[in-house]
């Protein structure tokens, strides 16, 4: 029999997901024997309004070559997308991706979805007051833990998956394949973007940009742990890391600990050795051989694909019927 599904509740102005579960989770990952944190805990106020300011670094390719890719394609993506669209924007963040779409698609409801409950409210603000006849209906929710739209966003018709950023890319190639899968069975079309794979210079600047913008992202989620599990890290003791995996195809990014050093939490601690990391989150790279595979196997259909001059970023638009 399955369990009831706990309350999810705000933690104070942070992110949507279940206190308890939160401080479990946060410390079993700290004491597996090579350190882990997930990275949905990067996305509290302040770590989504770093992440923003990534965005606009000139190292993050990645954001502007989509919106570029986006821009070019627009009328194509509307005329497959149809009308009286059901727009779900998954990790909508400041939905600044999404509200250039809303001016070319036909767009009858719009979900932004994301974990960060007090960045996401901002947001829709801003945008109810740009389009005050749209239909917004926020979802505050942890999907990387369990996709569940409210029966209401289930229940309307044509509905498109947006799913921007490549964020695809932060699951690994198993779980990234059934979260294809779950969406499908949602009975939504898909509209994605996803990382190609290039030169690990050009990946590695991306993710360690020149002003040190990504490495105070990611000691962000050590602040954000302190926070939700009582844990006692000291930010400027850890030095922020990001490597090409190119066995895996993966961008990873680390915390290393300047000096040796014990953290405590209630009920625990460890020990790290100076050098010791923390594995924060993974990045993987795609190939658009690849993506259409992925695509197919997770049951999704009539495929069309757009890219750069430089094929640096693919979009996908995926049927679910």
């Amino acid at each position: 029999m399955q369990q009831a599904t706990p309350p999810r509740r705000e933690l104070g102005d942070q992110i949507a997901i279940n206190a308890a579960h939160a401080r479990h989770e946060l410390a079993s990952c700290l004491s597996r024997q090579i350190a882990t944190l997930p990275p949905k805990y990067f996305y509290d106020t302040q770590g989504s309004k770093l992440f923003e300011a990534i965005c606009e670094l000139d190292e993050y390719y990645l954001t502007r070559t989509e919106a570029r890719i986006l821009s070019q394609n627009l009328a194509a993506i509307a005329q497959r997308a149809g009308a009286d669209v059901a727009l779900i924007d998954l990790g909508a963040g400041n939905c600044a991706k999404a509200f250039k779409l809303l001016a070319r698609l036909r767009v009858r409801h719009y979900v932004p979805v994301d974990i960060s409950t007090a960045f996401l409210s901002e947001a829709v603000k801003t945008l109810a007051q740009a389009y005050p006849d749209l239909e917004i209906h926020p979802v505050a929710l942890d999907f990387s833990e369990r996709f569940a739209l409210p029966a209401a966003v289930q229940a309307l018709p044509n509905k498109l998956f947006f799913y921007p950023g490549s964020s695809l890319g932060n699951f690994s190639p198993v779980q990234a394949r059934l979260f294809l899968e779950t969406l499908r069975a949602a009975g939504g079309d898909l509209l994605i973007g996803l990382d190609l794979v290039k030169p690990a210079a050009m990946l590695e600047a991306a993710y360690d940009d020149a002003l040190g913008v990504t490495a105070a992202f990611n000691r962000n989620v050590l602040r954000q742990t302190n926070h939700l599990l009582g844990s006692d890290f000291d930010l400027a003791s850890w030095r922020h890391k990001a490597v090409f995996n190119a066995d895996h195809s993966r961008v990873e990014m680390h915390l290393q600990a300047a000096t040796a050093c014990h953290v405590s939490w209630p009920g625990g601690g460890r020990d790290f050795a100076a050098g010791e990391t923390i594995h924060t989150e993974n990045c993987y790279k795609f190939t658009c051989t690849g993506i259409e595979e992925m695509l197919h196997s997770a049951g999704f259909s009539d495929i069309a694909c757009w890219s750069d001059p430089d094929d640096a970023y693919l979009v996908c638009h995926a049927r679910a019927g």
